[in-house]
C-alpha cells in the first residue's frame, strides 16, 4: 500500500463519517427533548404539509365545538325564559277560567283582572329583558343568527326565535256571532239560500302562512258552526299551525213561557239539532186538544227524547224561560197547528231572538239559531266561507276575511265573553310559546350532536396529526443509541487512523 503523510484518507473519511453520526444524534436528541419529530420543513415538507393542515382543521373543531357551547348557553337562557312566560301564560289561563263563571261578581272580576295585569306585565319585562351578553333574546330581534359550529365556511345552524313579549303573542281570532231567523214557514223552507250549504263540495279555507287548507263539509242542511269548528280543529295541517275552532250555542228564551192550552185542535212542535233538516231526527212534542203543556213538561221531554235519539241539546230554565243548549250545533224549531183555531205559539217563548209566531192564519211557523264560532290562530291567517253561502248570515262574519290579533293586553275578563275570548287569546299564546320552546330545544339537540360529533372527531384527527408529527420515543430513543454507539465506535477509529502516518518513521528507521 501507499504511505502518505500529507493526506490521511482514512481520518478524513472517519472525520466524515463522525460528523453525519453527530447531525443525526443531534436532530434525534432535539426530538426527544422536543417531542416533536419533524423539526423543521427539510425533516418532512410533505409531512409538514399535511400535519399542518390537520392542526388547522383540529383547532377549528374545537373552536367551533367552542362556538357551540356559547349557543347552548344562549339558548338554556332563552328557554328558561320562555318556561317562565309558559307558567304565567297558565296562571293568567285559570284566572280566566274563573272570572268566566257568572258566579262572580264586579268587584271579585276586576280583582282577578288586575292579577292578570301583573302577569302580563311580567311577561312583558321577560320579553324584553331576556338577554345574553347584552344579545336580546325574546324581543324579536333574535332572528337569522347563525352559530357556526364547523371547520369550513357556511358550515353554520340558523337560530330565529319569535318575539314573546306580551305585546306580540295572543291569538289571531275570527269571531262569528250565529244569526237568529224565523218566518211563517217550514223548516226546510226557512234555512234554504244564506242558511243552507249549497252542495256537497261545500269547503271551508282557513289559510295561513304558506298554507292554504280546503275543509270539505259533505252534506246539505242548516248552516252548523260546530261542523265548521270540528272539521277545522281535525284537520292535520291546521292543527300544525297552531290553528283551532270552538263553538257555542246557548238560547235564552226571549218571552216568558205560557203554558200552550190547545181547546181546539193540536200543536206540534219539533226542535232541530245540528245540521239535520229530517223531521224523524227531530224532537217532537205534540199538544193535543185538551192538553196543556206547562214548562217543566216541555224540558223534560225534550231532554228525555234527546238521550233517546243521541241529541246533543240540553233544555234548562232561566225564571220562566225556556233555555237549551248545545256544544255549537245548530237549533231549529218548527211549530204546526192543525187548523186555525188551534193554540196560538210565540216562538220567542221556544227561541232567543225568534219574532215569528204560529197564529192566526198561519198554522206553520220556523225559527233557527246558528251558534257562535270562533277560530284562533298563532299566526296570521286569512279564512274564505263563499262555499257555504254568499253572505254567511248565519254565521255573521263576513263571507272572506283575516283574523284579527289580540294580543295579551287585549283580555279583559270582567264579562263572560271577555274571559270566555280571554281563555282562547292564552290558550293560543300557550301553544306559540310550547312552539318556541320546542324549536329552542330542537336546535340545541342539534347543536349537542354536532358537538359530540366534532369532539369525535377533533380527537382523530389530533391522532393523525400527532403520528406525522409528534416523536415516537420508543423508537427515537433506540435510534438514539444506536447513533451514540456509532459516535463511540467512529471516535475510536478516528483515533485509529489518526495513527496510520506513524508507519512513515519506521520505513526511516
Amino acid at each position: 500500500m501507499a504511505v502518505k503523510i500529507n493526506f490521511n484518507a482514512e481520518a478524513a473519511k472517519t472525520h466524515t463519517a463522525l460528523i453525519q453520526n453527530e447531525r443525526a444524534m443531534g436532530k434525534s436528541l432535539l426530538r426527544l427533548s422536543t417531542g416533536y419529530k419533524i423539526l423543521n420543513a427539510a425533516d418532512d415538507s410533505a409531512g409538514l404539509f399535511i400535519a399542518d393542515m390537520l392542526g388547522t382543521v383540529a383547532a377549528a373543531l374545537d373552536q367551533g365545538n367552542a362556538n357551540i357551547q356559547t349557543g347552548i348557553s344562549a339558548l338554556q337562557i332563552a328557554e328558561s325564559s320562555a318556561g317562565q312566560i309558559y307558567t304565567k301564560l297558565q296562571e293568567i289561563y285559570v284566572r280566566a277560567q274563573r272570572a268566566a263563571n257568572d258566579i262572580n261578581d264586579p268587584n271579585a272580576r276586576a280583582a282577578l283582572q288586575q292579577e292578570i295585569n301583573n302577569f302580563i306585565d311580567a311577561i312583558q319585562k321577560i320579553g324584553t329583558d331576556t338577554e345574553y351578553n347584552g344579545i336580546k333574546l325574546l324581543d324579536g330581534t333574535f332572528t337569522e343568527k347563525y352559530i357556526h359550529y364547523g371547520p369550513r365556511a357556511d358550515q353554520v345552524v340558523s337560530v330565529s326565535i319569535s318575539n314573546l313579549k306580551a305585546s306580540n303573542i295572543g291569538a289571531y281570532v275570527v269571531q262569528g256571532t250565529g244569526k237568529v231567523k224565523s218566518d211563517t214557514t217550514a223548516y226546510t223552507s226557512l234555512i234554504t239560500g244564506n242558511w243552507q250549504y249549497n252542495s256537497s263540495t261545500d269547503t271551508v279555507t282557513v289559510a295561513g302562512v304558506n298554507l292554504n287548507s280546503s275543509i270539505y263539509l259533505s252534506y246539505t242542511g242548516a248552516v252548523d258552526a260546530k261542523a265548521i269548528a270540528d272539521a277545522i280543529n281535525n284537520n292535520a295541517t291546521l292543527q300544525q299551525v297552531g290553528i283551532s275552532a270552538r263553538a257555542t250555542n246557548i238560547s235564552i228564551a226571549s218571552t216568558e213561557w205560557s203554558n200552550i192550552q190547545s181547546t181546539t185542535g193540536s200543536v206540534t212542535m219539533r226542535f232541530y239539532v245540528g245540521k239535520s233538516t229530517n223531521s224523524a231526527d227531530a224532537i217532537e212534542i205534540t199538544v193535543a186538544q185538551g192538553e196543556t203543556l206547562t214548562l217543566d213538561q216541555l224540558i223534560s221531554q225534550i231532554n228525555t227524547q234527546a238521550s233517546a235519539k243521541g241529541l246533543n241539546i240540553t233544555a234548562s230554565s232561566s225564571g220562566n224561560k225556556l233555555v237549551l243548549q248545545t256544544t255549537g250545533e245548530t237549533i231549529g224549531v218548527e211549530v204546526i197547528r192543525s187548523d186555525t183555531n188551534a193554540a196560538s205559539v210565540d216562538l220567542g217563548m221556544l227561541l232567543q231572538g225568534a219574532t215569528a209566531s204560529a197564529s192566526g192564519s198561519s198554522t206553520t211557523a220556523s225559527a233557527v239559531k246558528v251558534g257562535n264560532l270562533t277560530i284562533a290562530g298563532t299566526d296570521s291567517y286569512n279564512y274564505n266561507f263563499t262555499g257555504i253561502s254568499a253572505t254567511n248570515e248565519g254565521l255573521g262574519v263576513a263571507n272572506i276575511g283575516n283574523g284579527s290579533f289580540y294580543n295579551l293586553y287585549s283580555i279583559d275578563v270582567t264579562t263572560n265573553s271577555g274571559a270566555e275570548l280571554a281563555m282562547d287569546i292564552v290558550n293560543t299564546a300557550i301553544k306559540k310559546v310550547d312552539k318556541v320552546r320546542a324549536q329552542i330545544g330542537a336546535v340545541m339537540n342539534n347543536l349537542q350532536s354536532i358537538f359530540d360529533s366534532q369532539k369525535v372527531a377533533y380527537d382523530n384527527t389530533k391522532e393523525a396529526e400527532s403520528v406525522i408529527r409528534n416523536t415516537d420515543y420508543a423508537k427515537e430513543m433506540a435510534e438514539f443509541v444506536t447513533y451514540q454507539i456509532r459516535m463511540q465506535a467512529t471516535v475510536a477509529m478516528l483515533a485509529q487512523a489518526n495513527t496510520l502516518p506513524q508507519l512513515v518513521l519506521q520505513l526511516m528507521r
